[in-house]
Formats: C-alpha cells, structure tokens, sequence
C-alpha cells in the first residue's frame, strides 16, 4: 500500500452509489490518507479511545459521542488521536440525503468538515443501535424479513447493495444525523434573557409552521401579549411576529431543499395562509422566488 510524505497509507474510497458500514477497534498507528478525498460522505461515530480527522484545511479531535462528517471531494486524513491507547468507531459511506444539509449546516468548521459534538450520553445507546441496525440491514435482499439487529461481535463490515437494503441502512443513519445535530449544541441562551422569552422563542423554533400569535405564545408563558411582546423585543432585538416570520422563511427553505412538496404546500406547511404573500417575502429573504430557489439548489442566504 503506498505512503504518502505525511506517513499515512494511501487508501481508495468506496465507489459513489454503495452504502457501505463498518466498525473499527484501531490501535496507534492506524490511518488512512485520500489526497484526492472520496466521491461520497463519510461519516464517523467514536465510540471509545479517541481519532484526529482531517479535512482540507480543516481538523478536529473525535472522542467518543462526537460524529464528523465529511463531504466529498477534498482531500482527507483520518488516524488514531497521537498519545490515545485506541480508536473505537463507527463509520459509513453513502450519498447524504439533501435534506441532512441543513441539520448539519451549525457543525462546518470549513471545508465540508461538520463536526457534530457533543451528543448527549443519553442518546448514545440509540445511535449504537441504529449502526448496529445499518450492519444488519446492508444485508437485506427485500424478499425476507430484515435480518435481526443482534450481530456478531466479528460482523465489522457490509455492503448494502439492494435497493431495499441500502434505503434502510440510510434511514438508520438519518435518525443518527437527526438525533446528534438536534441535540448536541443547543443555543446558548443570550444574558440576561427572560426565562419567558426563551420559552417563547423555543416555541416558535420547535413548530415555526403552527398559529402562532402573540396571544398563543403570551398564554404559553403565562403573560400577557403586550408584556410579552414589549420582553422579547427589548431583550431580543425582534418581535415576536419578526422572529416568526423568519423562523417560517428557514423552515420553507428547508422543505424546498428536501422534498417535492408542491410551493403551494411548502408555504401552508411552514405557517403561511397566502402562498401569493409567501412567494413574496421568500423572494425579499432569499434574493429569488420559492420554485428558483428549489431548481437551482440555492442556499445563499441561509
């Protein structure tokens, strides 16, 4: 196997297309070096010891709890963490769905390099489990029932091959992506913010797409409209209704970029009764109506 001048074995990626899962249990010394990086993502889960990824210019530490991503084509090492006794870890290689961008979009440090850290100790049994589940379903023909998710503990890699085996290995690695990206960085909360106001604002975060009012959201924290209304203001710099909106024109921009959902559809799924009045402040937000947006795979403003 060639070496390359940094000391790390030369390795070929997967070819595009397949969904390919594994896990690793590597000692010092292990790593694996792609100048020309790979046509599809990868994605890495440490579960004990500790990796040093690196991507372009761009490098992170991976300890346990942390998933890194990588996108395609840039070059990439990856390597047990120097001074660490091991690297424990899951990974996969796949074609990312559209509709994972924006959930890992917080997590870049540069250079398609998302680093997604850290994941709550609470959650870490889930997302074994849904790896566990890929291992076993890259197997499944379609024709029987999916194989169960208890694997060998020598079953360190598969292929999903089928059509059926590789949308539910995808599937398993979506609630990874979902589970991790919801829940490792929640938003600080800005200094001296009412607890009120956070409430509110966590409201209009978790279901932009809701009636919200100034009343339904003052009643949701027990204040009154105007009260409410004169906290978040002065404490955030918006409105109530400003925060909605924009909360509202995110969401859309999300639906756009992940599904096929009609503009029509995208516009009252997000909270918006006039799809004339939605095509309008989504053109003012993002420099080009809704349909535009979705064909040419915009997320300049975002």
């Amino acid at each position: 196997m060639p070496v390359n001048a940094d000391g790390l074995p030369v390795a070929a990626a997967p070819p595009p297309g397949l969904v390919v899962i594994g896990r690793y249990d590597e000692l010092p010394g292990y790593g694996i070096n792609r100048p020309g990086g790979a046509d599809s993502w990868l994605f890495i889960w440490t579960t004990g010891g500790s990796g040093r990824v690196r991507q372009g210019a761009a490098q992170a530490r991976a300890g346990a709890g942390d998933l890194v991503a990588l996108a395609p084509g840039v070059r990439h090492q990856y390597a047990v963490q120097p001074g660490a006794p091991n690297w424990q870890f899951w990974w996969a290689h796949c074609q990312a769905r559209p509709s994972w961008t924006p959930w890992l979009r917080p997590y870049d440090t540069g250079d398609g390099l998302y680093v997604v850290t850290p994941t709550p100790t609470a959650l870490h049994g889930r997302i074994e489990a849904a790896f566990r589940r890929m291992l076993a379903d890259a197997r499944w023909t379609g024709t029987e029932p999916p194989p169960a998710t208890t694997v060998p503990a020598d079953d360190r890699l598969a292929v999903a091959h089928g059509t059926a085996a590789r949308e539910l290995a995808l599937s398993s690695l979506e609630e990874v992506v979902l589970l991790t990206a919801a829940t490792a960085r929640p938003p600080a909360p800005a200094p001296g913010v009412d607890a009120r106001v956070r409430r509110a604002e966590a409201l209009i975060a978790a279901d932009p797409g809701a009636p919200h009012t100034v009343r339904s959201l003052a009643e949701s924290v027990s204040l009154s409209p105007s009260r409410l209304a004169h906290l978040f203001t002065r404490q955030l710099g918006q409105s109530p209704m400003r925060v909605l909106r924009e909360a509202r024109l995110r969401h859309a921009a999300r639906l756009l970029e992940s599904t096929d959902l009609p503009v029509d559809r995208v516009a009252a799924a997000s909270g918006f009764a006039s799809p004339f009045h939605f095509n309008r402040v989504f053109r003012t937000r993002y420099g080009v109506p809704p349909g535009m947006y979705r064909t040419s795979g915009s997320m300049v403003g975002t």
